[in-house]
């Protein structure tokens, strides 16, 4: 007998697993293909925020800037066509009978200074409104007193629609509508965070666009109440402010769950492009409309951020006068937006169901 122990059989030992060099993890990590576009895309976006606001902001001078102009009628036309005929054309100046007339379109906001000229003696009078922006009542002082001086004449100035006393240099309006925008937008990408950034079908896209009304509503009620009663930013016209509010709120939501039906997750980068990178530098914060350049100023009115800002401060300072305008673009982004929502998901739903499913970019 074979006293000699047997050897158990050992066990096959897995090989020894290859070391990946620094390039090759470095390869793997930043899945180069996706990421470097989607680095590409971020570079874009964060030059055309720098592009966009250094070049709204870097110059402001006046254009077109509309006046009305008080004086006798054998100087009227005369003086009319001075103020249009400066280099630049940073007036528009248009004649009125008296001055009721032209404190009714400086308090309407339809005209941003009234001068006045006095026939008898060489002190003129100039009105204007700070609630429509101080940057813009300043400018309107400074190209008048230029004017007088070639005159040889002056203009005293008085604030006709100061900004009220908690609104410094009436920039509330700016900021209050910036906050819901981005309470809008970013809570449509959440939603889609949490779910899928494309609602399931048709059915799931009408639950998502209800589910955001109530928030709307909220969030434009907070924010009336605390630049309201809080804080006493804009007093009064608590409930105007808040309807407007839940209009801009919805309108920034709507918008972005579309472009996340459109193009995925990425489709939150355009909804960035729209309100920040164009239309926050247009809306008329720091410097309204009037003292942008020409691609800026175009923009303003077409754009949520401008419509919402014009149209807060005319509920404000100006009666709400003209705002159905303002009203009116900011509704058919909301129309648009839900239009392309629903109508996105439906076909992307059918492909699915036909067997050839849209890769979606999440």
């Amino acid at each position: 007998m074979n006293d000699t122990p047997s050897t158990p059989p050992q066990a096959s030992q897995a090989p020894p697993a290859t070391r990946q060099g620094f390039l090759g993890e470095l390869w793997d990590a930043v899945a180069p293909g996706r990421t470097f576009a989607l680095v590409i895309a971020v570079l874009l976006i964060q030059l055309g925020f720098v592009f966009s606001y250094v070049g709204a902001f870097h110059h402001p001078t006046p254009h077109g800037v509309p006046i009305a102009l008080v004086a006798p009628a054998q100087v009227s036309g005369q003086l009319v066509g001075e103020l249009n005929a400066i280099h630049g054309d940073p007036l528009h100046a248009t004649a009125v009978a008296n001055q009721n007339i032209g404190r009714t379109l400086l308090r309407r906001g339809s005209t941003s200074g009234v001068l006045i000229v006095n026939p008898s003696g060489k002190t003129d009078a100039l009105l204007v409104a700070g609630g429509g922006g101080a940057a813009l009542a300043t400018a309107v002082e400074d190209v008048v007193a230029q004017v007088e001086a070639a005159r040889h004449r002056s203009a005293t100035v008085t604030d006709a629609v100061p900004a009220q006393p908690g609104d410094g240099r009436g920039l509330t309006a700016f900021y209050l509508v910036i906050g819901w925008l981005i309470g809008g937008y970013l809570v449509a990408a959440l939603l889609g965070i949490a779910t899928r950034a494309r609602p399931a079908n048709a059915r799931r896209a009408v639950i998502r666009l209800i589910v955001l009304v109530p928030y709307a509503i909220l969030s434009g009620l907070g924010g009336a109440v605390v630049v309201g009663p809080v804080l006493g930013a804009l007093t009064g016209h608590l409930l105007a402010i808040a309807a407007l509010g839940a209009l801009v709120v919805y309108c920034a939501a709507t918008v972005t769950i579309a472009f996340q039906v459109l193009l995925g997750t990425i489709g939150v980068g355009l909804t960035l492009i729209l309100f920040v990178v164009l239309g926050n530098p247009s809306a008329g914060g720091a410097y309204p409309a009037p003292l942008l350049p020409g691609f800026w100023r175009a923009i303003s009115p077409a754009l949520p951020n401008g419509a919402g800002v014009a149209a807060l401060r005319r509920i404000v300072y100006f009666g709400s006068y003209n705002i159905t305008d303002n009203l009116l673009i900011i509704s058919l982004y909301i129309v648009v937006a839900a239009a392309i929502a629903l109508t996105g998901t439906t076909l992307l739903a059918r492909r699915a169901a036909a067997g050839n499913p849209t890769d979606a970019v999440v």
